[in-house]
C-alpha cells in the first residue's frame, strides 16, 4: 500500500459524512506505519469500540469504509472471518456492516460480513505455524493474497452502485 497523510487518508472514506470524518479517531501508531508491508490498513476506534475503519487501494487509489461491529455475542464456539479465512473463538470474530457509499447509502443500503472483531486480518495470515518438513511456505502467501482480495471485494461491494470512481 502506498503511504498516506492524515488528510489523504480522511479524505478516503466513501461512507463517511463529514460529521463521522470528524470522529475519525486514527490509529495511535498512525504515524509509525510500515505502509509497504500493508495490503490494507484497518483498526478498531480506539473511542467508539463498535466502530471499526477499513482502507484499501482500489484501482490504485485509496477507498476508506467505515464499520460498525455487532453487539452481544454469539452462541458459537468457533468462526471463520471471511476475510483472513482464519478460523477463531466465536468472541473473536463480529459481523461488521458498512453503510454503502452514495445515493444507496443515503437510502440505508449496506453490506456485511463476518471479521476478525480488532481487524487484525492483516497479521493473522501472516502468522504462520511451522512449516513441516517438505513444506513451502507458498500457502502462506496464498493466503496474504486470498485476504487482500476478499478485503478489496469488500471495499468493492460498498462503491457499487455508488457512482464512486474507481
Amino acid at each position: 500500500m502506498r503511504p498516506l497523510t492524515e488528510d489523504e487518508l480522511r479524505s478516503a472514506f466513501v461512507n463517511a459524512s463529514a460529521d463521522e470524518l470528524r470522529l475519525v479517531t486514527l490509529p495511535h501508531d498512525f504515524v509509525l506505519t510500515d505502509w509497504d508491508h500493508l495490503d490494507f490498513l484497518a483498526w478498531r476506534d480506539p473511542r467508539t469500540r463498535s466502530r471499526g475503519y477499513l482502507v484499501a487501494e482500489i484501482d490504485g487509489e485509496p477507498a476508506g469504509i467505515v464499520l460498525r461491529g455487532a453487539e452481544g455475542s454469539s452462541h458459537a464456539r468457533a468462526a471463520l472471518c471471511n476475510l483472513c479465512h482464519t478460523m477463531q473463538p466465536a468472541d473473536q470474530v463480529t459481523m461488521y456492516t458498512a453503510r454503502k457509499a452514495g445515493e444507496a447509502g443515503v437510502h440505508g443500503d449496506s453490506v456485511g460480513t463476518y471479521i476478525c472483531a480488532d481487524l487484525s486480518c492483516h497479521e493473522n495470515v501472516r502468522l504462520a505455524p511451522p512449516l513441516a518438513p517438505n513444506e513451502v511456505r507458498a500457502s502462506v502467501d496464498m493466503k496474504i493474497d486470498g485476504t487482500r482480495r476478499r478485503t478489496e471485494a469488500f471495499v468493492g461491494r460498498v462503491l457499487e452502485t455508488a457512482g464512486v470512481p474507481r
